[in-house]
């Protein structure tokens, strides 16, 4: 493991997190959209993401047998995915977007967008941020420390 595989593994994260925490703060504010140009509701997004890795041959009496051969390499960003939950129903005759006919006459079509599942996966996106900035930050320590020791 180089010197900067922290950095590269933590900015990894950061960006992953960022992206996701960018695709709920998008989620929630098209809670009420009933109307996109696609046609339609809304329909929630979620972030897909997969851990890099690499063949690596590390061998450690700490590290579990199934990370022997694939340590950390990071996070990446598979895709954006919009959410296959069924829309929420809500009868309401008189909004325009309302359905004329048919047995869901009176019914709109509102977006599956849950804002305390929303809140919740913004604050696990946040707090994993902080983490990645964490790892950073000691790893920058770290390094200095490692340069005072030279100069000495």
């Amino acid at each position: 493991m180089g010197l900067f595989s922290a950095l590269n593994i933590s900015g990894s994260g950061l960006t992953a997190q960022r992206l996701s925490m960018d695709v709920i703060a998008n989620n929630i504010a098209n809670v009420n959209s009933t109307r996109t140009p696609e046609g339609g509701p809304f329909r929630r997004s979620k972030v897909i993401m997969r851990p890099r890795s690499e063949r690596w041959n590390f061998k450690s009496h700490f590290l579990p047998k199934a990370l022997e051969n694939h340590p950390g390499q990071g996070v990446r960003v598979l895709r954006v995915v919009k959410d296959s939950k069924p829309l929420l129903m809500k009868y309401d005759p008189t909004h325009p977007d309302a359905i004329g006919f048919g047995p869901k006459k009176g019914y709109v079509e509102l977006p599956n967008v849950n804002i305390v599942e929303e809140m919740v996966d913004m604050i696990a996106a946040t707090r994993a941020y902080e983490a990645n900035v964490n790892i950073m930050n000691s790893s920058k320590q770290m390094f200095n420390r490692a340069l005072e020791i030279g100069v000495r």
